[in-house]
């Protein structure tokens, strides 16, 4: 009888962020202290336009605590409700910053919404690396899997470290359910086939989930398993028909507003975190598209 074979089980360090409901994590291999960076915060202030860096300074200085060498700032999509700090953590840290490679697709979409203008590339070329579906790479002796798993956004990416899985927005912890479908690009049967991805995981792969909004006002929850999705997700079980799952994704997709920062943040976002080109004052400046979302 064949020994099942060990799987590697990366160090999670989580870090809430309550204004926005998002969850940064440092992953690390014990044996090295290589580590990566997941989904990292900038603060930032709709009502004066003014960003703060005390989010992404609380993980550089665990890491610093800890001793570990950062090499990958790693984004799960482009995301609409936060500002990434990835640059930041690349000039403090060194490290560089990758995006699953389908982020062209999403920067097609928003340059028309933008009017970005032809000085925005849609390449993706912004990004120091491009993630391709099925890619491997490493943490210090750990393995890296990119899955890719879209419907929230056509780039969405789940990154398999070990025996954990970093879902982005794909799934939610099991009492909130999944992720809209409505942004430009977005799909619920194909973020049904993306969540039946994850379902194929091994029962025991720890989920972590890029934000959390505390339903019924309990405590900020981040981690679960393939298995508790899969047998208490509220909006998709084992066995829950995708015609089921899309006419509900669909249904309530159509009364939700729009993230509060879905304008700046997808803005800069698609740029891998960079601010537009200054204009002659030295200043940037974000549009506000009227009526486009």
């Amino acid at each position: 009888m064949e020994t099942p074979a060990v799987v590697a089980k990366p160090d999670v360090e989580a870090f809430f962020d309550p204004a926005t409901y998002t969850i940064t994590y440092v992953v690390s291999d014990p044996a090295t202290k290589i580590a990566a960076i997941i989904d990292p915060v900038l603060d930032y202030d709709p009502k004066s336009g003014r960003t703060r860096t005390l989010s992404a300074d609380e993980v550089i200085a665990f890491v610093k605590s800890h001793g570990l060498n950062v090499e990958w700032i790693i984004e799960t999509h482009a995301h609409a409700d936060h500002v990434t700090a990835a640059p930041y953590l690349k000039e403090q840290l060194g490290a560089i910053i990758g995006i699953g490679s389908h982020i062209t697709a999403v920067q097609k979409a928003f340059a028309k919404v933008f009017n970005t203008g032809p000085e925005f590339k849609t390449d993706g070329s912004q990004f120091d690396h491009l993630f391709r579906p099925e890619e491997t790479f490493n943490i210090g002796e750990l393995t890296g899997r990119v899955i890719h798993t879209p419907g929230h956004t056509p780039a969405c990416s789940t990154y398999l470290i070990g025996d954990a899985a970093f879902v982005g927005d794909t799934l939610f912890m099991p009492d909130f359910g999944t992720a809209r479908c409505d942004f430009p690009g977005g799909d619920a049967a194909t973020l049904f086939r993306s969540i039946g991805k994850i379902y194929g995981l091994p029962p025991d792969t720890r989920l972590f989930m890029c934000h959390d909004y505390q339903p019924g006002g309990r405590p900020p929850a981040w981690e679960t398993t393939v298995r508790d999705e899969m047998d208490n997700n509220i909006h998709v079980q084992t066995g829950t028909p995708e015609e089921r799952f899309v006419e509900m994704r669909n249904k309530r997709d159509a009364t939700l507003e729009m993230p509060t920062l879905i304008l700046p943040a997808v803005q800069i976002n698609m740029r891998a975190g960079q601010l537009p080109p200054p204009e002659q004052n030295g200043m940037s400046y974000l549009k506000i598209p009227i009526n486009a979302l």
